[in-house]
């Protein structure tokens, strides 16, 4: 068995793994991002190209599902390639672009020389499909026949025989109230809500009084609960939700264990690249012009490699912003800190770090202090993966075609110019400038499509607002229509980048599992994975959201419960939804509003003056899961608007759910129900909230 690993004098990796495959060492562990840079290599062996390949595909996941895996079937695949290399040799020509474009063809085609085998925990649709065994491999995969694993050593069993631990035990979350306001009383600018929003969370996010205060907390539950376990031994993780984040944290840690004299609690940081912090941050003042790298804020390594490192007595705390959630192996790890929010897979994952085994462990537990994510999310991130996941149904073949039409019709960019790009790509001596050059014509269309829409939209705006002035109804009616005609043309720009994104996505897929055979498919993937990346759309100043005049006035962070997460049982299989929805992506709604008001909405949200922020956040969920236990109001959610909704039953059906919920949140349902307007008010936030409107 040999690992091809990178050593002082060894040469390249690839070099290695083609030396490795020529003189036939039969298992050769190597990642997947290695073998398309061996592809000449292969190509110049014959004898390379008749032998069989058995791939073992460990964690296997999306990255075996794209354009990586394809390139690794073009260096190990025989046939089609081999024949084309050949006819070069023969005919002393180069290899024109159709050439190249059947060799990758062929290269997406099964092939009787190689076989997969992949594991994984948390296998996605994607993954099942891709390597799932068929009940009946003579029939297309289908709804009646659908791919599932060849075997399942389940989550649940793993944790019964005692291979891995339950990491969903003594899980404690916490919820973080703040309020905000401005500085000065200035003139409101307009906005863009989703935008605004964004920024004031991530602004409270790197607040130097937030993160201070969950440092403190987790240092002392650390101290108090995990650094005498595993003899002294134990581990934690704090996971950020960004790198100014994590390096944020790593001088609030360095700094409470130096003002409390924690000498024997020391803290690494772990992200890529370099971080810089600028004037809309709030407290950069000492950190403006800085770079913080992790070379710089790890002093202590003296040039070990982090996981080394992190093994050692020298560290007991891991701070991490995307590394290391995934993929990363120390048994000694007991606690972690979630200060990120956590989805599906990436969620699993990531908790899952804790659940190595190691002596004393299972006695003792391991530990999560969640500061972001709501207990019932991460159940739900779980439950597929406790017992055995399998597919609902499959991916349907015909949406790359529906995808391929849809993006032709769009007049953004002519046929000849995509054979044009093709050519070019392929060719010997190939320039990246030349291949940009080729995508201009579609970037300018794009860019001057999207500033006119943008444009007329912004005036239809303006004349919308003088018509109401004028309350006549035609007027407004046809300003509106306007309005919403130029903002449908700015959608449409936004949804032809999206789709061009989901088109290179779902064909590198599906033509894994679909013989397409289309030279044209292959000609728009190649087109559209380079033009994707070049639309982007300008950025005005008046879009931009200044937070030079916001303070934070009021935080808190508070316990709220700890307990064992139970996932449930007897759910033999846990269906996952297969690749579906391609090319049905939707703008994201730009509702303006003052900045001003932004804030007023999040401190309702967050705070309240007669209420604590937790009985409010508790009475809302509260009614409104008391609301929707209306079958005929949650219809009217569906087919109208939020102006429309109000006038419906909402209202009525709000009224009933508080009179329900009045022995447990009396006084609140009083205060609302013996003052109309603010009843009024907290109906329309809890409907804007929970519908996103």
């Amino acid at each position: 068995m040999g690992k091809i690993n990178r050593k002082e004098g060894d040469g390249s990796k690839s070099e290695q793994l083609a030396s490795a495959l020529v003189n036939s060492q039969p298992i050769i562990i190597v990642t997947i991002q290695t073998f398309p840079f061996v592809l000449k290599a292969i190509e110049d062996s014959s004898v390379l190209k008749s032998r069989r390949y058995a791939i073992i595909a460990d964690e296997a996941h999306s990255s075996q599902t794209g354009s990586t895996a394809r390139q690794l079937k073009e260096v190990l695949i025989s046939g089609e390639i081999e024949i084309d290399t050949e006819k070069q040799a023969d005919d002393e020509k180069p290899l024109s672009s159709e050439d190249m474009l059947d060799n990758v063809i062929a290269a997406r085609r099964s092939s009787p020389n190689l076989s997969y085998y992949a594991f994984t925990a948390t296998p996605k649709p994607k993954t099942i499909e891709l390597f799932g065994r068929l009940p009946n491999p003579d029939l297309p995969a289908s709804k009646d026949n659908l791919p599932a694993a060849y075997h399942v050593y389940s989550m649940r069993q793993a944790i019964e025989e005692s291979f891995i631990l339950d990491v969903l035990k003594n899980y404690t979350n916490y919820k973080v109230v703040y309020q905000l306001k401005q500085k000065l009383a200035a003139a409101d600018d307009e906005v863009d809500a989703r935008r605004a929003k964004i920024k004031l969370n991530n602004w409270v996010r790197l607040h130097e009084h937030n993160i201070a205060q969950k440092v403190k907390i987790i240092i002392e539950h650390f101290n108090d609960n995990i650094k005498g376990l595993l003899g002294g031994q134990a581990k934690a993780m704090v996971v950020t939700g960004s790198r100014k984040e994590a390096v944020r944290y790593k001088l609030a840690f360095d700094n409470y264990i130096a003002e409390y004299g924690y000498r024997n609690i020391n803290a690494m940081v772990a992200f890529s690249g370099e971080v810089t912090f600028n004037d809309n941050d709030p407290d950069s003042g000492a950190l403006l012009g800085e770079k913080f790298t992790e070379h710089n804020m790890n002093i202590g390594l003296k040039g070990r490699d982090l996981r080394k490192a992190f093994d050692s007595d020298d560290y007991q705390v891991m701070l991490v912003a995307n590394k290391f959630q995934t993929g990363f192996d120390q048994p000694k790890l007991c606690a972690m800190y979630v200060d990120k929010k956590l989805t599906g897979v990436d969620c699993v994952q990531t908790l899952s770090r804790l659940n190595r085994t190691y002596k004393g462990k299972a006695e003792s537990g391991t530990f999560v202090l969640d500061f972001f994510n709501d207990p019932q999310d991460i159940l739900e991130a779980f439950q597929p993966y406790y017992e055995t996941a399998t597919l609902a149904d499959v991916s349907d073949p015909d949406q790359v075609f529906d995808l391929y039409e849809k993006l032709r019709a769009s007049q953004i960019f002519l046929w000849h110019e995509v054979e044009q790009f093709v050519e070019a790509f392929y060719s010997k001596n190939k320039s990246n400038a030349a291949i940009s050059n080729i995508c201009k014509p579609a970037v300018e269309r794009w860019q001057k499509r999207y500033s006119q829409a943008r444009e007329q939209a912004q005036h239809a705006k303006v004349m919308l607002e003088r018509t109401k002035a004028t309350g006549d109804v035609v007027l407004m009616t046809n300003a509106e229509n306007d309005y919403k005609g130029f903002r449908a043309d700015q959608d449409a720009l936004e949804i032809f980048k999206k789709d061009l994104g989901t088109f290179t996505r779902q064909y590198e897929f599906m033509s894994q599992i679909v013989d397409y055979d289309d030279k044209e498919l292959e000609k728009l993937s190649l087109y559209a994975r380079n033009l994707q990346p070049l639309l982007r759309e300008s950025v005005d100043n008046e879009d931009e959201v200044d937070l030079s005049n916001i303070v934070m006035s009021h935080y808190r962070v508070s316990k709220l419960h700890q307990q064992d997460l139970k996932l449930q049982e007897g759910k033999s299989e846990y269906q996952l939804d297969g690749g579906s929805g391609a090319g049905t992506a939707t703008p994201k709604d730009k509702q303006e509003a003052l900045l001003s008001q932004i804030i007023d909405r999040l401190n309702e949200v967050f705070a309240g003056e007669d209420f604590t922020d937790k009985d409010k956040v508790n009475f809302m969920n509260t009614i409104w899961n008391k609301v929707t236990e209306n079958e005929l109001v949650v219809k009217q959610f569906t087919n109208n608007s939020v102006d429309q909704i109000m006038l419906g039953g909402y209202p009525n059906a709000a009224e009933d759910a508080m009179f329900d919920a009045k022995g447990t949140f009396e006084d609140m349902t009083m205060h609302l129900l013996s003052n109309p307007n603010q009843f009024k008010q907290f109906i329309r936030l809890m409907l804007d909230t929970k519908l996103g409107a």
